[in-house]
């Protein structure tokens, strides 16, 4: 039985058909102009970085989807048969609960204190509540609270103020007092966020996991939300959550967590009131080579989960337990730059830690919880190799690669939206794109973060740290920045163009065209860029060649027959005839005059009609060219002939 919300917030049935338009219009569009060479041999690039890196990284995510299939269905059903087992026995003696706030506005803070005093009330354990507090109003919201509720006799009620530097000093003050008073053994602590309301069952369902688990340090639960602000953020959220509890739920396999979300955690109150525990999250910091030494401002929840990690503790999440949260982005008006705030705030908390816990090792967490941390820091780059190498196809190979790669997105992120709905429990169109914007926005502010993880704000309290006091030493720290990133970014893209090929040297032809030169002879043939020229010149225009000499031979056959619409129907030479093509006996037998005529045979191409280029499905005309046939070469050796060529070649 799950205690799931009947609130949380949704997007509307008009916004959800519409998109489904929109979805069906793109994929006409998208299939209409997808090319038929696709899956030529031109497109090993494009399928060497989208599909091959594809299917690594989509086996790794298919691997936790098993994962959390197996915890759903196999193992944690063992669990809480094993723990509701435990009745009367399950309970703690004593239970302490942190609650922080800042600046939440007094209706939601009634619900939430309404829902925790009823909820501890039910739960019959004696319990002191620790109420963080910024500002007095809220006392009169809690004491409101306890008046509807009768005060429950079980209930003990603290208020502490903060400081206002921040949620780690309120923590600290909050677990210093909790240690003053030397819990009794097996007692509990609960960490809570001032906006997350608990849902009925959520202590009884949730703590009773520590009394038959003697090596279970933490757990967290299933969030919901309940969000102000549009369709898009509503479901914006919902998917963090759903992709939550997919990687929740497969770590739980190895009995561990990437994370301890604040939002609501338990502990055992002898590990949170340990001295080096409290030290850890009130002045965690990191010593930098570049940043030097500096303090963490947010992400609590990464330094209790390393805390407990490094000591070798165990950790669960309990998908059928959820808390429900009062989300709004910090500027409802603004979703891209609010969305934005938010994901480098959370992003640089894991990267702040992720390094510390890596060099751990896997001999505390176990190979596949290390292998998943050193995932987080490779899957910012390899996320990136789909959409650069498709740009790079799109710019210097074939344009309508563009739809192949929009193609292989909608597959993709169709197929892992509705593996996400079908452990979550519902469906939303506007997942996909929503998705897509996590993955490769989401990337590219890892990597932007990595390099300038010093930098932290935290938007609600209005507080940031992290850089120098010297406004000298902040430029120097922020232009290095620039620079790692961009060299890293930059090796990215070089090794991409190496690796798939869609950049090659400067032909001569392009050497030409933009000095406006004559090209130089040359030891290659150059049926690839006339042949990517026919493609992509307008449908029934031309293609116009500079003076010089081009060398063709029997690929430029294949290449030309092998494109989705060729569209040029002419081929152009200089004014003056001073463009020559060498050309194969084997391409020079699909060159005839207006009377057909092959030119092999006929040794001219009379003006000013010129030649004809007859393929299979497909035909062109050749004018102001001059031709030289040489039957006693192939492909391979024109390119050589070109002095002794041109001692032959004929006027057209």
């Amino acid at each position: 039985m799950s205690n799931t919300p009947d609130d949380r917030s949704v997007a509307s049935k008009v916004t959800e058909v519409t998109t489904f338009i929109l979805g069906i219009a793109l994929l006409i569009v998208v299939v209409d102009g997808l090319p038929l060479d696709v899956f030529s041999s031109e497109s090993k690039s494009f399928f060497f970085a989208v599909g091959a890196v594809g299917i690594w990284r989509y086996s790794w995510w298919l691997i936790q989807a098993v994962r959390s299939v197996w915890y759903n269905r196999r193992i944690f059903p063992r669990l809480r048969a094993e723990a509701d087992a435990a009745g009367e026995q399950a309970l703690p003696p004593e239970l302490y609960v942190l609650c922080t706030s800042f600046r939440i506005e007094p209706e939601v803070s009634f619900r939430v204190y309404d829902a925790l005093v009823r909820e501890v009330a039910d739960y019959g354990v004696p319990t002191t509540i620790f109420a963080s507090l910024s500002d007095r109003t809220d006392v009169d919201v809690i004491t409101h609270v306890m008046d509807d509720n009768g005060w429950p006799e079980n209930i003990e009620l603290r208020y502490m103020f903060q400081k206002g530097d921040g949620k780690r000093s309120a923590m600290a003050e909050v677990l210093r007092a909790i240690s003053r008073r030397m819990p009794a053994p097996g007692a509990l602590l609960v960490s809570m966020d001032g906006d997350i309301r608990l849902e009925p069952g959520t202590l009884s369902r949730s703590l009773s996991f520590f009394s038959v688990q003697e090596d279970l340090g933490a757990l967290t639960t299933n969030n919901s939300a309940i969000v102000t602000g549009g369709d898009a953020t509503k479901e914006w959220y919902d998917i963090r959550y759903a992709q939550r509890h997919l990687v929740m739920s497969s770590m739980s396999v190895s009995r561990r967590l990437l994370v301890l979300t604040g939002r609501y955690s338990a502990f055992r109150a002898e590990l949170a009131t340990q001295p080096d525990f409290i030290e850890l999250v009130e002045n965690d910091h990191v010593d930098h080579w570049r940043f030097g030494t500096f303090k963490f401002l947010s992400g609590d929840d990464k330094s209790t989960w390393y805390w407990l990690l490094k000591n070798g503790w165990r950790m669960l999440y309990i998908p059928d337990v959820h808390v429900s949260g009062f989300e709004e982005l910090p500027d409802r008006r603004r979703f891209f730059k609010s969305t934005t705030d938010l994901m480098r705030r959370w992003y640089g908390n894991m990267l702040r830690t992720s390094n510390r816990a890596i060099a751990l090792g896997p001999r505390p967490m176990g190979l596949f919880t290390w292998w998943s941390l050193v995932d987080q820091r490779l899957s910012m780059w390899t996320t990136l190799i789909g959409p650069t190498v498709a740009l790079l196809v799109t710019l210097f190979i074939r344009p309508s690669f563009i739809f192949a790669y929009v193609l292989w997105i909608l597959f993709t992120r169709g197929i892992v939206t509705l593996i996400l709905a079908w452990q979550h429990g519902r469906y939303s169109l506007l997942w996909v794109p929503l998705i897509y914007y996590n993955q490769v926005w989401g990337a590219l502010l890892k990597t932007y973060v990595s390099f300038r993880f010093n930098r932290q704000k935290w938007s609600r309290q209005g507080i940031s740290a992290g850089e120098p006091d010297d406004p000298a030493a902040v430029k120097r720290q922020r232009r290095m920045g620039h620079v790692l990133h961009g060299f890293a970014y930059g090796v990215l893209l070089y090794v991409l163009v190496l690796a798939t090929g869609v950049l090659q040297p400067p032909d001569r032809t392009s050497l030409a065209t933009l000095t406006g030169g004559s090209p130089e002879a040359q030891s290659r043939v150059d049926d690839r860029w006339l042949s990517l020229a026919i493609a992509d010149a307008p449908e029934g225009g031309s293609v116009q060649l500079p003076a010089g000499d081009f060398h063709l031979d029997d690929d430029l056959l294949d290449t030309i027959e092998g494109l989705d619409r060729p569209r040029a129907r002419q081929l152009l030479g200089a004014s003056g005839d001073a463009t020559r093509l060498f050309v194969t006996s084997e391409l020079a037998t699909h060159l005839s005059d207006s009377h057909g005529r092959p030119i092999a045979e006929a040794a001219a191409c009379p003006q000013p009609d010129g030649c004809t280029l007859t393929l299979k499905h497909h035909s062109m005309r050749l004018k102001g060219l001059r031709i030289q046939v040489d039957s006693g070469r192939s492909g391979d050796t024109l390119a050589s002939a070109n002095q002794q060529s041109k001692e032959k070649a004929k006027d057209v």
